[in-house]
């Protein structure tokens, strides 16, 4: 047995051992301070198939870390003040998704402060060493889900050109493939997505511990990520191909066993073993130069308790001021007034499917139906909101024309206005649904822009302005007798302006 003497710069009081600590106090301040954003991620890991790859992601940096251990004990740790700056980019970061209640932003920000507080406390050297390891975190922040409808689509046509290869008539509307043998839905768990997001992670992972060469880790990333797509496309027309040569209900348990990490397994497989004889970083070589990494010299180095003190203002500074604002510019609002349109009259006729949109946490909703002389027939909706936040938004997941826990479901971007969003919708018959929405935040312009609205909300949260909120929606439903965007267009042409609509629709108390 061989004992072996831990590198000078472990040993000792004054290197790594009161470094670490620091470092450990200001994670535990952050993990303490910014706890919800923390158990958010990780629920989001534990119950989404999308992001359950997460949950093995901190061992895997944990190893990476470990992997260069040598190479770390020859570099003498040291307080960095430019990792403050890149703490008080976090705290910015996470003031702008708190302003404007987005989820991935506010995670995002916390891997930045985590990865500030490295830089603080152990210098440019060390964060040179572990410059990959600190970059890997990013993929802990849960995002690639907004990539659904995109891919959705993809997988769509995918599907449809293999099936007209195979002689197959299919019809495609948006995400809904019609065969002979029935219709099928490209739903959001068959996008895709999942395995997009987890073969980039792994697809990463792979490039740094098996590759030296930027143009073979180019090369192998793009290829893993086209075989992914191209796997699933002919995931779901293999679906649909067996619904054609038997029954829906074979081809619903053949999905079942060709689809999930089962699935993705066999295509990560395959990738690697293509891949396999182009690896040209052997798994003993050097991770890291620590003695190049040692000789990096050190500027910039603040007194300990000035360090200190500066890093846990930047910690408490965000969600402190988060609390002094939460409520400026709020207001309480008084139920909208359903408007009168020249030529339109409300109806209370039956809908082939119904339907309402979704606004958690709206101050006020209403909806009504109405009708003119020439047949057409349009939905009017509004919700209005006095100020909003995490869990009552005007624009985020599940809100909006399609609740994704009801029978709509999104399928294209259809025709709208300047200034307004315009998407198709379906419910199972199917029944199609076209729908314009017209976004406002406080006093600013009307728009159909979700990235305008979050922008607006985080102007108006961290400058205490004029918070109130509204969403209209003007729908109309295909084979009403006449088409969809015809009734909507005639429907806009007599209601006029839509800011006056949104004035009326959040007047304050």
């Amino acid at each position: 047995m061989q004992a072996r003497a831990l590198p000078s710069a472990w040993a000792g009081d004054a290197g790594w051992p009161r470094q670490l600590r620091a470092l450990a106090g200001l994670w535990l301040a952050i993990l303490l301070l910014y706890w919800r954003d923390a158990a958010d991620m990780v629920a989001i890991w534990w119950t989404s198939s999308t992001y359950g790859h997460c949950l093995f992601l901190p061992p895997i940096i944990g190893w990476l870390v470990w992997q260069r251990r040598e190479g770390l004990g020859r570099i003498t740790p040291r307080f960095w003040a430019p990792g403050l700056v890149w703490m008080a980019l976090g705290a910015a970061f996470w003031l702008l998704g708190d302003a404007g209640s987005l989820g991935v932003i506010r995670h995002g920000a916390l891997i930045l402060l985590l990865q500030g507080a490295v830089a603080a406390t152990l210098g440019p050297a060390v964060v040179r060493g572990l410059l990959f390891p600190l970059f890997y975190a990013f993929f802990m922040v849960p995002v690639g889900s907004e990539l659904e409808p995109a891919l959705q689509l993809l997988t769509a046509r995918i599907a449809v050109a293999l099936l007209h290869l195979f002689q197959v008539p299919a019809h495609l509307e948006g995400i809904f493939i019609t065969i002979p043998t029935g219709y099928f839905k490209v739903a959001e768990a068959c996008s895709g997505a999942k395995f997009l997001v987890a073969m980039t992670a792994y697809g990463v992972l792979v490039c740094n511990v098996c590759f030296r060469s930027w143009t073979r880790r180019a090369l192998f990333l793009g290829g893993a990520l086209l075989a992914c797509l191209l796997a699933n496309g002919v995931r779901a027309f293999g679906t649909i191909y067996v619904a054609h040569l038997t029954t829906i209900d074979a081809a619903v348990g053949f999905d079942h066993v060709v689809y999930g990490w089962l699935f993705f397994a066999l295509v990560m497989a395959g990738v690697m073993a293509v891949a396999w004889p182009f690896f040209d970083r052997r798994p003993g070589d050097q991770a890291i130069d620590g003695e190049a990494l040692a000789a990096i010299p050190a500027r910039a180095v603040p007194p300990m308790p000035v360090a200190l003190a500066a890093a846990l203002a930047l910690i408490l500074a965000p969600p402190v001021w988060s609390r002094i604002s939460t409520h400026w510019g709020s207001a309480d609002l008084a139920p909208p007034l359903l408007p009168q349109v020249a030529g339109w009259h409300r109806v209370a006729t039956p809908m082939r499917a119904p339907w309402q949109p979704r606004f958690d946490g709206a101050d006020h909703r209403v909806m009504a139906r109405y009708a003119d002389g020439q047949g057409h027939v349009v939905d009017l909706a509004i919700a209005s909101f006095g100020w909003q936040q995490e869990g009552r938004e005007l624009v985020g997941f599940g809100q909006g024309a399609a609740d994704p826990e009801g029978d709509w479901s999104w399928t294209s971007p259809a025709w709208a206005p300047v200034g307004a969003r315009g998407e198709a919708i379906a419910a199972p018959g199917p029944v199609l649904r076209h729908v314009v929405t017209f976004y406002r935040v406080g006093g600013g312009a009307v728009t159909g822009s979700e990235a305008t609205v979050k922008l607006e909300t985080m102007k108006a949260r961290l400058l205490g302005r004029d918070q109130r909120a509204v969403a209209i929606l003007i729908s109309a439903e295909e084979g009403e007798g006449a088409p969809a965007d015809a009734a909507i267009r005639a429907f806009l042409a007599a209601l006029g302006d839509p800011v006056r609509l949104a004035e009326a629709a959040a007047p304050p108390r």
